[in-house]
């Protein structure tokens, strides 16, 4: 069996021109931000209403779901996969390990656009991407918040 060439930047261009509401979460997105660690997945929260588009323009990358959209609704989560790995969470909100809520439409409204040359990347605003690295506090959740805070504070020095 061979590899797919998996074409990262064909995937964002096509979220972004689908007009899905899709934002990169988990270490993937900080990555874009600058960290220098290395991840296996990528990790995505979509608007509950946008699984279907998700669906349609993943499948030209051949993706597939585990579950169909209404399981998906149902659990708040599924995965798109082939020898790529999308964990794609559909909550409308989810809630910190300290009781801190946080919306989908809020963490949209606020999101953060990284531009390159061929597409543009949604990202939670810093405040917000330290909120979803707290709904699991693992290890490595924590060395990712001293990244993001560390962010947040080199962007606010003169």
């Amino acid at each position: 069996m061979q590899a797919s060439e998996f074409d990262e930047s064909a995937f964002f261009a096509a979220i972004e021109k689908s007009g899905a509401r899709v934002l990169l979460i988990g270490r993937r997105a900080l990555v874009a931000l600058g960290m220098p660690v290395l991840t296996a997945d990528y990790d995505l929260w979509v608007h509950i209403d946008d699984i279907e588009i998700l669906n349609a323009l993943t499948a030209s990358f051949d993706l597939v779901p585990n579950a169909s959209p209404e399981v998906a609704r149902a659990r708040g989560r599924y995965v798109l996969e082939n020898d790529e790995h999308v964990d794609v969470l559909i909550a409308r909100s989810r809630t910190t390990k300290d009781g801190i809520p946080l919306t989908f439409d809020e963490a949209w409204r606020d999101r953060q656009t990284l531009r390159s040359p061929s597409y543009a990347l949604a990202l939670p605003s810093l405040p917000h991407l330290i909120l979803t690295k707290r709904w699991a506090m693992r290890p490595h959740d924590l060395e990712d918040i001293r990244f993001l805070e560390g962010l947040g504070k080199a962007a606010q020095e003169p």
